[in-house]
C-alpha cells in the first residue's frame, strides 16, 4: 500500500454515549491505511465492550487497557508508545471526522513536507446537529502565536514523526495538548493550517473544556508552570488569549 499508516490516537473514559459515532467516523474515512489504538483509562461503563465488538470486524481498530485511571496525558502517551505510523492522528471520543479529513491533511502534508498540521472545525451540539460556528485555522501559527490563540484543536491533528521526531504530552491533568503544541513549535517553526473544518468537535455539558472557568485555568496553569513564562509575558499573552477564546465563540 502506497499510503503511509497514520495511528490515531483517542483517550478513552466512560464513553459509551458518542464512542461508536467517533469509531465510525474514523472507519468511514477515504484513506484507509490507518490503525485506531483506543486507550482505556479504567472506564467503569460499556466503553470495553464497544471496542471490542469493533475490533472483531476491524483490526485496525486496537484495545489498550491501562492498568489504573491516569488521564488523558497517560492515555495518549501510551497510544504513541504503541503507534507503529509514521503519523500521528488525534480524536477524543466524542468528535467526529469528516470522510476525507485523512486524505486532504495526508496529501497536503506530503506535497508540502510539512511536520505538523491541524484543520479548522466545526462546534456540533452534544446531539451531534452541526452548527453554523466555525473555529477557522490560521494557514500557519508559531509558538508565540499559539500562546495567544490555542486555536489547534486536538483532533483537527497529524504530526510527522520522520519531521518532527518522537514526541510525548506532559504529565499533566488538562491542557496537555495546548502544552504539547508549544512543545513541537519549539523545535518546528510553524504548524501550518488546512482552512476547511474537516471535524466536528462535539460540545459535552459536563465536559473538561465546555466549562470556561476551568479552561481559562487550565491555560494560565499552562503558562505558568509547564512554559514557565515570567508574569508580565504571561499576563500579556493570556489577555490575547481571553479575546480569542470570546472570537471563537460568538
Amino acid at each position: 500500500m502506497n499510503e503511509p499508516l497514520v495511528s490515531i490516537i483517542t483517550p478513552v473514559y466512560n464513553a459509551e454515549k458518542f464512542l461508536s459515532e467517533t469509531i465510525k467516523s474514523v472507519k468511514g474515512q477515504t484513506y484507509k491505511n490507518w490503525e485506531l489504538l483506543l486507550v482505556d483509562d479504567c472506564s467503569k461503563d460499556n466503553s470495553a465492550k464497544i471496542i471490542k465488538e469493533f475490533n472483531r470486524s476491524d483490526d485496525r481498530i486496537k484495545y489498550i487497557k491501562l492498568e489504573k485511571n491516569s488521564g488523558a496525558s497517560v492515555s495518549r502517551n501510551t497510544g504513541i508508545k504503541n503507534a507503529k505510523g509514521r503519523f500521528i492522528a488525534f480524536v477524543d471520543s466524542d468528535d467526529l471526522w469528516e470522510p476525507e479529513k485523512l486524505k486532504i491533511q495526508i496529501n497536503f502534508m506530503l506535497k508540502n513536507n510539512y511536520g505538523f498540521t491541524f484543520t479548522s472545525y466545526r462546534y456540533m451540539k452534544e446531539t451531534g446537529v452541526k452548527t453554523n460556528k466555525v473555529a477557522k485555522a490560521p494557514f500557519k501559527i508559531n509558538y508565540n502565536g499559539l500562546l495567544k490563540n490555542t486555536i489547534i484543536g486536538c483532533s483537527t491533528v497529524v504530526i510527522d514523526r520522520d519531521i518532527v521526531g518522537d514526541f510525548e504530552m506532559p504529565l499533566v491533568r488538562r491542557g496537555q495538548d495546548t502544552a504539547t503544541w508549544l512543545q513541537i513549535l519549539r523545535r518546528e517553526k510553524y504548524a501550518y493550517g488546512i482552512q476547511i473544518d474537516l471535524v466536528n468537535y462535539r460540545l459535552v455539558g459536563d465536559s473538561l473544556s465546555s466549562n470556561k472557568i476551568k479552561a481559562l485555568k487550565r491555560t494560565w496553569n499552562t503558562y505558568r508552570n509547564v512554559e514557565k513564562l515570567n508574569i508580565f509575558k504571561c499576563s500579556y499573552v493570556f489577555c490575547f488569549y481571553i479575546y480569542n477564546a470570546i472570537k471563537k465563540r460568538i
